[in-house]
């Protein structure tokens, strides 16, 4: 009975940060099109969803920890529970990253917009791609996959520097458009910290399933 329990638990793990995973993917979508189409209550519940994220990673700490001191698990059950540990603060930090985004909609909502948004948009879809696909790598335990994702990172930091680039000529040539642009920079910045983050689950993934910390990318 008692190990019956303690496989329902890491059942229960897996299925928290995997649900956390799908909460986070939408905050940044979500946060990102508010910014798109300047939708103050869009933004809003995004702010509010940080809430839910936060209470989750609690809960997979708590849990985790409840496992690491009762249980005292060895090889693959010990690997699983460090990964998700793990895994959960970089989900928390991506959502309030994701946070951010969305307050930045709502302090530019009623300023006129320095370009229209083409990049930025862009970063958020691959960074939710690659989300997607670094929990199918947890769920999958496929480290191709999660080695994969991690590559990917190489677009986010190019379209970041890119956009950054755009910025700065836009700020030289009109200084009224200073603040708005750097308000993207901002915007652009904490997507391409995102897909750090998204590196590093994809490294708890391989450590997951191998037992070997790489660093990927």
């Amino acid at each position: 009975m008692v190990r019956e329990t303690y496989h329902k638990d890491l059942h229960k793990l897996r299925e928290d940060i995997v649900n956390m995973g799908g909460l986070v993917g939408k905050t940044i979508g979500d946060a990102v099109l508010s910014l798109k189409d300047r939708d103050v209550e869009l933004a809003q519940k995004v702010i509010d969803m940080d809430k839910e994220i936060d209470a989750l990673d609690h809960s997979i700490e708590e849990n985790c920890m409840r496992l690491l001191a009762l249980q005292q698990p060895m090889a693959r059950d010990l690997r699983l529970i460090i990964s998700v540990l793990r895994m959960s603060i970089d989900l928390e930090r991506i959502g309030d990253l994701a946070l951010e985004i969305s307050v930045i909609t709502k302090m530019t909502a009623n300023v006129p917009p320095v370009k229209p948004l083409i990049d930025i948009p862009r970063m958020a879809e691959i960074c939710q791609q690659m989300l997607t696909d670094t929990m199918s790598a947890f769920e999958n335990k496929d480290v191709e996959l999660a080695k994969q994702v991690a590559r990917r990172d190489d677009e986010i930091d190019a379209l970041f520097d890119q956009i950054r680039r755009e910025l700065i000529s836009f700020m030289i040539e009109d200084p009224k458009k200073i603040t708005g642009a750097q308000h993207l920079t901002f915007v652009a910045r904490y997507l391409e910290r995102i897909g750090d983050h998204i590196t590093n689950l994809c490294e708890s993934v391989v450590f997951m399933v191998t037992a070997v910390r790489l660093e990927l990318n």
